[in-house]
């Protein structure tokens, strides 16, 4: 007889949070009222609450007084408006890639769903199954890539001494890349770090990946968020597309629309030719029909109808910039904050880093203090993000980092010649060499 007293999977282990969404879980456990949640991406505004865009809202409201629409399966590729205007949005309407017909574009479920389609159609007609992500680089990436039935490497990206870019560790990496591997990049707004190559750099990129055959992948989680403008963060994709060549770029409109839970997004793939543009599409819906069959109508409707309507697109600009403008404004306020304290260190980093997120330079045992002496709450690495920021809570985030990076320091004063010398010194350091 079955023991029906214990359970088939009684023998299954508990997996660890999510190390980006973990950090909510842990924030909604703690009662303290000054706690602060800056791990997890969403745009918040100075009240700190979540925001839905005036323009969505009158989108939404165009759709509910439509008679004619209707809740039937949208095709498998998606919702035909949307596909346009997303390959115009992220190509440029004059493109000659989506004028010849060479781009084909399909909707899917947010930036993870069409990164992980592109993957599977990748590891099932591509050569080369070996992609190359930067380090470090958003942490679903590798686990999307690999699923998808890719082999992952990484390549240097971010340099934590200058807390820039290191072009030249990328530049060789990438040169040391077998012919016709995938590189994946940031379109902008490089999550986690918030560090950008400029255009300058980003040419030579090209050039480089061109000279080898490596397949560009563009994952573009921000456009227009970055830097306010959709034209100007969209310009890193758009030079790879302006040489012909092919490429496969990923988008969403959870940040920029705030259309975070509607789990919008689409998949564009550039070919040489519209005939093998046409050949390409007919694989991805046999890679998306077993997945989730076809995309969620509601979303996608609300991005097509503003995409579509040239006073809700303007509109939508006016709105996008000002969220990318209210961001900036908090790395001023930080930095000047920390300034203002005094903190040790040079935090210049933080206005020279872009897009919706710092990587601060903290390390995993400062986090763990600021979170249990402040209630501020991040991911181990030291990411914030400065959207989830506030004049109300930047004293009280300054206030925290100035306190963990000084921590432990001690001040000695030692007389010699006649004169008084002072040093800030760390304990471990003190211990080490015996005076303590």
């Amino acid at each position: 007889m079955a023991d029906h007293s214990s359970s088939v999977f009684s023998q299954i282990a508990r997996a660890p949070e999510d190390p980006i969404l973990g950090v909510t879980v842990a924030y909604n456990k703690d009662s303290d009222t000054s706690k602060l949640n800056l791990g997890v991406g969403a745009y918040r505004t100075e009240e700190g609450k979540p925001l839905v865009l005036n323009v969505v809202r009158q989108a939404e409201q165009k759709l509910v007084n439509d008679p004619s629409r209707v809740k039937e399966y949208l095709p498998i590729v998606g919702l035909a408006d949307f596909n346009k205007g997303s390959a115009k949005l992220i190509f440029g309407a004059d493109s000659p890639a989506i004028q010849e017909n060479r781009v084909t574009t399909v909707q899917c479920l947010s930036g993870t769903g069409s990164l992980r389609v592109g993957g599977e159609f990748l590891a099932k007609h591509y050569y080369e199954k070996t992609v190359y992500i930067p380090s470090p680089t958003w942490g679903n990436h590798p686990k999307i890539f690999t699923l998808a039935g890719l082999s992952v490497k990484t390549y240097r990206y971010y340099d934590p001494a200058t807390r820039g870019l290191d072009f030249q560790g990328l530049l060789e990496d990438l040169g040391n890349a077998p012919t016709g591997a995938i590189v994946l990049l940031h379109a902008c707004a490089h999550n986690p770090t918030g560090v950008d190559p400029t255009l300058d750099q980003w040419e030579q990129i090209r050039k480089l990946m061109r000279s080898k055959g490596l397949l560009p992948f563009f994952d573009s989680a921000y456009q227009g968020f970055a830097s306010g403008s959709l034209d100007a963060d969209a310009q890193s994709v758009r030079m790879f597309v302006a040489d012909g060549g092919e490429c496969f770029a990923a988008q969403s409109y959870a940040k920029n629309m705030g259309l975070y839970g509607e789990r919008v997004g689409a998949l564009s793939i550039v070919c040489k030719t519209a005939d093998v543009a046409s050949r390409v599409e007919s694989q991805l819906k046999l890679v998306i029909r077993p997945m989730y069959s076809s995309p969620p109508l509601h979303g996608a409707s609300i991005v097509a109808t503003i995409l579509k309507d040239s006073n809700l697109y303007n509109e939508w600009t006016v709105e996008l910039k000002a969220m990318a403008d209210r961001i900036i404004s908090m790395r001023k306020q930080l930095l000047e904050a920390l300034q203002a304290r005094g903190t040790p260190g040079d935090w210049t980093h933080i206005i020279k880093q872009i897009g919706m997120f710092t990587f601060t330079g903290l390390n995993a045992e400062q986090v763990a203090f600021m979170t249990r002496e402040y209630h501020i709450y991040m991911t181990s690495d030291g990411r914030i993000s400065m959207a989830g920021l506030s004049s109300k809570t930047v004293p009280h985030l300054a206030d925290a980092m100035h306190a963990a990076v000084t921590r432990g320091n001690m001040i000695i004063v030692a007389a010699y010649g006649g004169f008084l010398f002072v040093y800030r010194c760390h304990v471990s350091f003190l211990l080490e060499v015996g005076m303590l």
